[in-house]
């Protein structure tokens, strides 16, 4: 019975540590690049798009096909950072926890 109650304790404590971290990941932010820089976007950790930046060197009427190809990759860039990030995060927090490969995390 006190293994039972001690592993109910720990699992509300997971829980909250579960909470503060999806509030955590929520708040951050991420830049993805494209060409070097001439197309940034900055996403939150909702994959809301925040932010895009376009260098003006860019602004071609020849050029509408490139900045196009430029664009996509950058909101992709921005992603894989919150994703790694998240990822990351969850590692640290169910580190040592006996979970079964493959398990992921509700979000």
């Amino acid at each position: 019975m006190k293994d039972l109650l001690g592993l109910m304790g720990k699992a509300k404590e997971m829980q909250a540590k579960f909470q503060a971290m999806q509030e955590e990941i929520a708040e951050m932010e991420a830049t993805g690049q494209a060409g070097g820089g001439l197309v940034s976007v900055t996403i939150t950790g909702k994959f809301e798009m925040k932010a895009l930046k376009i260098d003006s060197s860019l602004f071609k009427e020849d050029e509408v096909e490139i900045l196009e190809d430029l664009i996509l990759p950058a909101p992709n860039d921005a992603k894989a950072k919150v994703e790694a990030a998240m990822k990351e995060k969850s590692a640290a927090l169910t580190a040592g926890l006996p979970l079964p490969p493959g398990f992921k995390l509700p979000f």
